[in-house]
């Protein structure tokens, strides 16, 4: 396989992939797309759950349904287009690919900052243009996923994968706190800041200079039967499909992030600052993590490692769901997003280092599609289970139910359990 990476000799070979020009590009760009899309999330959360209250009405039970709903609504376009982005990121230049969407989504979050300061509070409002932000998200994962490999050295891809975690959970940290703090002081602001991230975001994969041609093959295959190949690839590799489905129904169960606007508003009474900052708490969790994991990355007994990495999680949900005090709050979800940047590290590795150049956009975009199902349709399950049984009884039973779903996985995958390393085949 091509490397975009030569040295002409031993002592020029770079020992970190922030040296690289061309990565720099890309971790720029993966830290403003992430920063512009979980502020633009947040704030659309919690303006339709204030509106669903303040103006429709609605009770705690209802308006976190409505919460449910729009996760569902950012699902479906993710569930149809999923594989059609992957197989493009496979057909298509990446650079491309991931420029054209992230300019598109500017182009949404400037149509949500101009319908807020026109005052255009209401519920299809915030349902299409979340819709739409789901939809621009489908073709930038698969393609940013599959441009790291590219642009280092096969030796440097578990380092390089920390830094692309960190890149997203520093993002993830600013992100949601500096949208609810701009939101707190002029409503239309956040989206307007989003905009200008998701430019900045474009220019710099777009200028990433040294990818490696497409294989000649790409065009060849019909985009149907890549489609097929992508998912048969995974059911073969029974390490990767265990991993992956192991995040999906963990985090389907175990999320609490949908239901963090009725604890910020109504449970802990904290606002959209409060909201801000326990976003951001989570992601504070993972990106310490992600700096230890880009100085000293994984490389032992990586399965087991996954497993109690999940156990932890669901602990931590459980714990924030039963806790009333926001510093102590605070706290349970740095641990819990710790512990999800363990699981995201190690399925991240395995993804790149056991897939081929040629399928990488469409392992990319199925793995993707379960960070997204798990996340949305985790957002519909919260919303569902918190109109039956009360915010705290949703989160509470979600981080029981992620534990639960990791002992099963433990036996139905015994390769996860036995798995000491990162083998690479490619």
């Amino acid at each position: 396989m091509q490397r975009s990476v030569t040295t002409k000799s031993p002592s020029a070979a770079p020992t970190s992939p922030l040296q690289i020009a061309d990565y720099r590009r890309f971790w720029l760009a993966r830290f403003c797309a992430v920063l512009a899309s979980t502020g633009m999330v947040v704030i659309i959360g919690y303006q339709l759950y204030d509106v669903a209250r303040a103006d429709y009405g609605m009770s705690i039970a209802q308006a976190s349904f409505q919460l449910g709903l729009l996760g569902l609504a950012q699902f479906i376009p993710i569930f149809l287009l999923t594989p059609v982005a992957g197989v493009l990121a496979d057909r298509m230049d990446r650079r491309k690919l991931a420029g054209s969407a992230a300019f598109l989504d500017s182009l949404v979050a400037i149509g949500l900052a101009v319908t807020t300061a026109m005052e255009l509070r209401n519920l299809p409002v915030l349902y299409a243009f979340g819709v739409l932000h789901g939809t621009v998200r489908v073709f930038v994962r698969p393609a940013m996923g599959a441009i790291a490999p590219n642009i280092v050295p096969a030796a440097m891809i578990p380092k390089a994968i920390a830094l692309n975690s960190m890149a997203m959970q520093i993002g993830v940290i600013f992100g949601p706190a500096v949208a609810g703090y701009l939101f707190a002081w002029d409503r239309p602001l956040p989206y307007t800041v989003s905009a200008v991230a998701e430019v900045v975001a474009a220019i710099a994969i777009l200028s990433i200079r040294n990818m490696p041609p497409l294989h000649a093959d790409a065009r060849k295959a019909h985009p149907v039967r890549q489609i097929i190949d992508g998912f048969h690839f995974i059911w073969k590799e029974r390490f990767l499909f265990g991993c992956i489905s192991l995040d999906l129904f963990a985090v389907l169960l175990g999320g609490a992030t949908a239901l963090l606007p009725v604890f910020a508003r109504d449970i802990l009474q904290v606002g959209p600052q409060g909201l801000g900052e326990m976003r951001a708490a989570t992601a504070a969790g993972a990106a310490i993590v992600g700096v230890i994991l880009s100085f000293r990355p994984l490389s032992k007994e990586v399965g087991s490692k996954m497993l109690w990495s999940v156990v932890a999680y669901g602990a931590a949900t459980l714990a924030f769901g039963l806790s009333r005090n926001f510093m102590l709050s605070l706290v349970f979800l740095a641990l819990l997003g710790a512990a999800d940047m363990v699981s995201v590290f190690i399925r991240g590795s395995l993804v790149q280092l056991r897939t081929p150049d040629d399928k990488r956009g469409r392992v990319s975009a199925i793995s993707g599609l379960a960070i997204s199902a798990s996340n949305e349709l985790g957002e519909m399950q919260s919303g569902v289970a918190a109109a039956l049984l009360g915010a705290t009884g949703a989160v509470v039973f979600g981080g029981a139910g992620a534990i639960f779903v990791t002992a099963v996985w433990a036996v139905l995958f015994p390769e996860i359990r036995r798995a000491r390393t990162f083998e690479q085949h490619y």
